[in-house]
């Protein structure tokens, strides 16, 4: 059996929905494989609750699933013999017979079921009006992996059940010190690798064999047509959408470099009015991300958008897997790491380097008792590009250079950071701090005589995971 893994946050907050004296009503919803699903489970393991999968299925099937589910766990038999298509019948008869104690009722897949049934929303914030609230009743669990239709459908103001929740779960991808706990005897280097390759989604960290090395992993795993990674980017894609060709060259089009709707358009062959949906699919679903230049004076104009691929297993595989296909069929994984993927792995965590010490500055800035609000993201123009920007509300702002391979010249690195401070546009007059983030610590000497703040690798993983503290604006960055 899988041991879980971290939550901790999210498993205090349901045993307070439970233990409280009123009813709870709780979305919780992310992207795909992120554990949602896996969480509740656990949750639920010594409480009593009628857990119901949503599916693409009729209305009327999927109440008598629902009704045959809750008819074992409330251990009513006759529940399975209710003859009802209609959803507030079912429910008020599950709750019915609650025998007064408090139940869990968790629709998962949500976005299925009301598919199915598009008056569920509306049955639902009936129920909880005129019944739930007011009573010690349920806790009701809507969990859903497609975030735009949980936060439109769900949480939006045009949805029937807006500011109804009693608290919400948005379930995010483990950060790289959560992602480290599944493999805690390999080095720091591995963890971050492994780390580049599957982000923080715990389905693919389970993955990756404690016993095997980073690329034997990668061999096993993503280019072998017999494992379990080769051919998860093409389910996630035919899950949820239509179209998958045109997805499939929007994506190769970003992981090959293109950054800019007019490259990804260009690259793609879909036109820029196409392209603005696909884009807006894919951003739902939490694989792409919109990202703009950050300098502390709000959004720049559009033309100054690029695109990223916002999921590490899908950028590694757009990036190598699916256009080495062929190559991979034909003359094996083995040869394919060796001629195909291993003379560019380096460049490639580099740029996945600089992603990690974006996500590991508001850890650094925890550390350090800030207390301001911050957002951090990169900045780049036509002439310059800042790997790290963290602009904060108490007037610092935070330069940074990212260097994941050898340092030929610490002096040559700090020269380096300096030219882009200079260039860097400091309109709101911020005092600038200096941060340069390396593979392998600093020398003691380097570190004495400069006023650059350094971070090696191994800081960045050496303290534990911790609750995040709560500002008033927060950029989720990677």
């Amino acid at each position: 059996m899988n041991e879980f893994i971290g939550r901790e946050r999210e498993i205090r907050a349901l045993n307070e929905a439970y233990a409280a004296a009123r009813s709870a009503f709780i979305p919780i919803y992310g992207r795909r494989r992120v554990g949602k699903s896996e969480l509740i489970l656990h949750w639920l393991r010594e409480k009593r609750g009628v857990y119901f999968l949503g599916k693409k299925g009729s209305a009327a099937i999927q109440i008598r699933e629902f009704l045959a589910e809750a008819a074992v766990v409330q251990n009513e038999p006759l529940l399975a013999m209710l003859q009802t298509n209609d959803w507030k019948v079912a429910i008020e008869a599950v709750m019915d017979r609650s025998k007064g104690q408090k139940l869990v009722l968790v629709f998962d897949e949500f976005q299925w079921t009301a598919e199915a049934s598009p008056e569920l929303p509306s049955v639902l914030q009936a129920l909880w009006d005129r019944r739930f609230r007011d009573r010690n009743e349920v806790v009701l669990i809507l969990c859903g992996s497609y975030v735009g239709f949980m936060e439109r459908e769900v949480l939006g103001k045009k949805s029937p059940l807006f500011g109804r929740r009693t608290a919400q779960i948005l379930l995010a991808p483990f950060e790289h010190r959560e992602a480290a706990l599944f493999h805690p005897s390999l080095s720091v280097v591995d963890k971050a690798k492994i780390f580049f390759l599957c982000g923080g989604v715990p389905l693919y960290l389970r993955r990756f064999s404690r016993a095997a090395s980073v690329e034997m992993n990668i061999s096993t795993n993503l280019l072998d047509d017999l494992g379990p990674l080769y051919y998860e980017p093409e389910f996630l894609l035919r899950e949820e959408l239509r179209e998958v060709e045109s997805y499939y060259a929007v994506l190769l089009a970003m992981a090959m470099g293109a950054r800019t709707a007019a490259e990804i358009a260009k690259q793609s062959g879909i036109g820029d009015r196409s392209l603005q949906y696909y884009f807006k699919q894919l951003m739902d679903l939490g694989y792409v991300r919109r990202r703009y230049p950050l300098t502390g004076e709000g959004r720049p104009p559009a033309r100054y958008v690029r695109y990223e691929l916002d999921d590490a297993l899908l950028r590694f595989w757009f990036r190598f897997i699916y256009p080495n296909m062929s190559f991979i069929q034909q003359m094996g994984g083995s040869r394919a790491l060796k001629d195909r993927l291993r003379p560019h792995l380096d460049a490639y965590f580099g740029t996945c380097f600089e992603r990690l010490c974006r996500q590991a500055l508001p850890i650094l800035y925890e550390q350090d008792g800030v207390s301001a609000a911050f957002e951090i993201g990169e900045y780049w123009d036509k002439t310059t590009q800042i790997d790290v920007v963290g602009v904060r509300d108490d007037g610092w702002t935070d330069i940074a250079e990212c260097k994941w391979g050898p340092v030929r010249s610490w002096k040559a690195l700090e020269d380096e950071l300096e030219a882009k401070v200079a260039a860097y546009p400091n309109r709101r007059n911020a005092t600038i701090g200096r941060r340069i983030f390396t593979q392998v610590a600093a020398p003691a000497e380097v570190v004495r005589s400069s006023r650059v703040r350094w971070h090696s690798l191994q800081d960045l993983y050496q303290s534990a995971p911790t609750t995040p503290r709560v500002t008033k604006k927060r950029l989720r960055v990677r």
